[in-house]
């Protein structure tokens, strides 16, 4: 978990912010990714809530299982995450993207072998965004979540108003940084999502390789020890 620390350093902060982007272009593909082949979300878990809920009233079973399913392997994913991030014995700190990326990689491999059905493919993929949702909790002192867009415009519309409203000079200057950083990774998730219908008729069945791919550069951002 790459999360805030008393002091931050500009690098270390310029760090934080290219991982935030990229795990926010790679959410927002996968879950583009989603939507077009299993019409259900895997990292927009408020989607699948009112999905889950409209379905209860209209006896959509099918929609139901899928968003159970869904839900329950993402907050598995989160789980296994932030154990693995509190785990002191592991001095590994790119060892949750390794984790995402080979579970990608791993699925795509045996989804073209055995065309995986819908309810474990996206059991598969709601675990690794969970997991990768606790990569990244902070960017600067900005609390960040890189597959939670509500989340995300919330607090850029809060800190644009502090920036326009605050009559401190340091509290200008750190909501204007805030709503950048924010404003950033609001548009690398819409850029993900935007690429991933475009690729989907040229990659057909290896369309996960590219986050997986991006997951391993991104490690390459962290100096291991």
């Amino acid at each position: 978990m790459i999360s805030e620390k008393s002091l931050l350093s500009s690098d270390e902060i310029k760090v934080q912010e290219k991982l935030a982007i990229f795990l926010a272009f790679i959410a927002g593909y996968i879950d583009a990714t989603g939507l077009i082949k299993w019409k259900t979300y895997v990292s927009f878990m408020s989607g699948n809530t009112t999905q889950l809920g409209a379905a209860f009233f209209s006896g959509k079973y099918g929609v139901i299982i899928i968003s159970v399913t869904v839900i329950g392997s993402f907050l598995i994913g989160i789980f296994a995450g932030t154990c693995l991030s509190l785990w002191k014995k592991c001095s590994i700190k790119t060892i949750a993207f390794y984790i995402v990326s080979g579970i990608l990689i791993f699925y795509t491999f045996i989804n073209y072998r055995f065309q995986m059905g819908n309810i474990p493919s996206v059991a598969i993929l709601g675990f690794a965004m969970g997991m990768m949702n606790t990569i990244v909790t902070t960017v600067g002192h900005q609390k960040v979540n890189t597959d939670f867009v509500t989340g995300t415009l919330n607090s850029l519309a809060r800190n644009t108003a502090i920036f326009m409203m605050s009559n401190d000079r340091d509290e200008k200057n750190q909501s204007k940084a805030n709503a950048v950083h924010l404003l950033l990774l609001w548009m690398g998730f819409l850029s993900g999502a935007v690429v991933s219908p475009f690729l989907q008729n040229i990659l057909g069945n290896w369309i996960l390789l590219l986050p997986a791919v991006l997951l391993l550069t991104c490690s390459k951002l962290i100096s291991v020890p």
